[in-house]
């Protein structure tokens, strides 16, 4: 399997005093096996964004040393800067790079919000997809009034009590800690000194006032020209080129334009690639066309599929009963959601398809979130047949021992059945979203939507076997009559998704199986 990696990226509240931002980045660099790999400060901000990457407990470890040092050496009552805060350590996100599931980030940031709550006296927040209520999930909800009103606020109003820590704020504010997707910052400078022509600007692109989806945005005076200062949340659905475009065309309505861009931080080479693709328009471009890209995968510096594929096919032909068929069902049906993604990459963007591009954005959305509910399936399956083997293999020597031993196999085997539902489950939104693929997708990419639903039916009729196995073994079916029923009404899909994708080929591409 490939090496669990976790990105993490804190914003400090410090910028003008470049010791105290050394001193937080050597807290960082003392954890084994982290490395730092960019560092942004903004004086006019008063703002640093450290970003740096490595296995999930050394990262969570360095984050909290990040954490308690920002707390000794930054004073919120004597900050001042452009940018919304309310804590030393500001903001402290999880990314899942390799190896790790969101869910698995959520878990990092729940551990690290308890312990800097416990340990350090620090009210901690928890947003985006950690957050423990709808109204967390938004920063800027949080961060309403900044450190100023939240320190008043705190322990009066009920809704701005933290998730963990004191219900107070010390000269070190809060932090918030969450986990989310890979985010791209990014600043647009106008030819402008007037900042209420980058808030007008920043008011028209966010998404919240009815703007771009997936674009939080304000405006800001930086280095003496007007900034609109941006986060782009799903850089895939909202892309670099059409956030610029837009900025462009609002800065023009008052006599602007834009001056340049910045970019905070990191940034996926996969946004930077579909940017080129747009200005350049090179409707017929293939990733595989970039001369890096090639020359890495032959020579096998990253390619994720041989460190990930050889392995659990190894696993999967041992002696060993996990993993089995069952996570073999959700293996092969996440191979699915994988092709419907690369459809729907190859689609975007171009000319030729922009009259779907809504229908594609929205698929490639569905199936990445697939791909990683199907991955953590290939584990759930294993466990559950491991979950079984351990109640049999309880003792039975006394009346009472059989009776919980015959409990804990009934509840085990239950469990053996809900796992391959689950992927049967997952497979059948496979299926519809490589019909989608296959009848809007890249016609030189139909052949690949239409194999991913070969995939997610031989996943689903896989997991429809495991679940019939281990209905035998029930004692009290009735438990699960419901789900038997649902698997049921589910066993008429494949054959109608391969029907209509026969059509479509037959009409699209004129191949006929």
């Amino acid at each position: 399997m490939s090496v669990p990696l976790v990105e993490c990226i804190p914003n400090f509240s410090e910028a003008r005093r470049p010791e105290v931002v050394e001193e937080i980045m050597a807290a960082i660099q003392s954890v084994s096996d982290v490395h730092i790999l960019d560092r942004h400060s903004d004086m006019d901000h008063n703002r640093s964004v450290i970003t740096y990457v490595g296995p999930p407990e050394g990262v969570v470890e360095a984050a909290f040393r990040s954490i308690k040092k920002a707390a000794e050496l930054i004073n919120l009552d004597a900050h001042t800067g452009a940018h919304p805060r309310i804590g030393a350590a500001d903001v402290v996100p999880f990314v899942p790079i390799s190896g790790v599931s969101m869910a698995d980030c959520v878990e990092l940031a729940r551990t690290l919000g308890k312990r800097v709550g416990d340990e350090l006296g620090i009210p901690v927040y928890l947003y985006e997809e950690a957050a423990t209520t709808p109204e967390r999930q938004n920063l800027e909800n949080i961060r309403k009034g900044q450190y100023e009103i939240l320190k008043e606020e705190i322990a009066s109003k009920p809704e701005r009590l933290p998730d963990f820590g004191p219900a107070r704020l010390s000269p070190a504010g809060a932090t918030v800690i969450g986990a989310r997707p890979p985010l791209i910052a990014f600043n647009v400078y106008l030819t402008t000194n007037d900042v209420s022509v980058a808030q007008k600007i920043a008011k028209a692109v966010r998404n919240s006032s009815g703007g771009l989806r997936y674009i939080k945005a304000m405006g800001v005076m930086v280095e003496g020209r007007a900034q609109v200062s941006m986060n782009l949340t799903n850089y895939r659905h909202t892309p670099i080129a059409r956030v610029v475009e837009f900025v462009r065309r609002e800065a023009v309505r008052y006599g602007e334009a834009i001056h340049h861009c910045e970019l905070v931080g990191l940034v996926p080479q996969e946004a930077m690639v579909d940017a080129a693709v747009w200005y350049t328009q090179l409707d017929e471009f293939e990733p595989a066309q970039i001369l890096e890209s090639r020359l890495y995968e032959v020579m096998g510096e990253v390619s994720s599929r041989e460190e990930i594929l050889p392995d659990f096919l190894e696993q999967l032909a041992g002696a060993n009963a996990t993993p089995g068929g069952g996570s073999a069902a959700a293996y092969t049906a996440a191979e699915g959601a994988a092709l419907v993604s690369m459809v729907g990459r190859l689609t975007l963007g171009k000319k030729k398809y922009l009259n779907v591009e809504t229908e594609i954005a929205d698929m490639v959305l569905k199936s990445d979130a697939l791909r990683e509910k199907l991955k953590l399936a290939v584990q759930e399956d294993a466990a559950a047949f491991d979950q079984y083997m351990t109640a049999a293999r309880m003792p039975r020597e006394t009346i009472e021992q059989q009776q919980a031993r015959e409990t804990a196999l009934e509840e085990a085997t239950v469990i053996a059945i809900m796992a391959p539902a689950n992927t049967a489950r997952l497979a059948v939104q496979v299926m519809n979203l490589a019909l989608t693929a296959v009848k809007y997708g890249n016609i030189n990419a139909i052949s690949d939507g239409a194999s991913a639903a070969q995939c997610a039916i031989a996943g689903f009729r896989s997991a429809v076997l495991n679940i019939r196995i281990n209905q035998k073994n029930l004692k009290h079916p009735e438990s699960v009559a419901p789900i038997l029923e649902e698997i049921d009404a589910l066993k008429v899909i494949p054959g109608q998704i391969s029907e209509q994708i026969a059509y479509i080929l037959s009409e699209r591409a004129d191949i006929h199986e």
